[in-house]
């Protein structure tokens, strides 16, 4: 019984390694094909984005969950729930402005940068920028607008790595004129 624990907790660990180091060579490959960082990064946005836009559904199908009441929960389920589920860690979600309509995900240990050091030539790129695109196409997909990105990066000497995410406004769901 024992052993099949282990099978299963090593073959998670694998798979786990195995997404970390195919990520690496994407990015290695971008920063290839682009001519510098910031074309890097807005790439991995956009990938992020269109990723987002589809893991929506199957969040939403594998998690039961419903429509969240507000930005305070939209935050909680993200980190507790859809990091867990996607990347097998719990972000602490702080620093929230006063207005409510800003907050940091804190991830201790980014499972995207195991195994990475940044090279000097590429200072400006933010390696797991795919992250941002992810979370606002999959926000975008239940009518909220926001806007994500890196505050701090453990790859590039912080302690943590911090994403920074403040709600821009709810998208109102466009029915065609007689649809209601």
């Amino acid at each position: 019984m024992s052993r099949q624990s282990n099978r299963t907790t090593d073959s998670k660990k694998m798979n786990s390694e195995l997404f970390t180091l195919t990520y690496g060579a994407l990015v290695t490959q971008l920063c290839k094909d682009y001519e510098n960082d910031e074309e890097v990064n807005k790439q991995l946005d956009k990938m992020g984005y269109n990723i987002g836009v589809r893991l929506i559904e199957d969040f939403l199908a594998r998690s039961s969950i419903g429509r969240c009441q507000d930005f305070r929960e939209t935050a909680d389920v993200i980190a507790k729930v859809a990091f867990k589920m996607y990347l097998g860690i719990t972000p602490s979600v702080t620093n929230w402005s006063p207005g409510g309509d800003e907050f940091s995900l804190i991830l201790e240990n980014n499972p995207l940068a195991d195994f990475v050091e940044l090279p000097d030539n590429h200072s400006t790129l933010i390696y797991s920028n795919l992250l941002c695109g992810i979370l606002r196409g999959a926000l975008e997909m239940v009518q909220m607008a926001v806007d994500v990105k890196f505050a701090q990066d453990s790859l590039r000497g912080d302690n943590v790595t911090e994403i920074r995410m403040k709600f821009i406004k709810r998208i109102e769901e466009n029915l065609p004129a007689g649809e209601e």
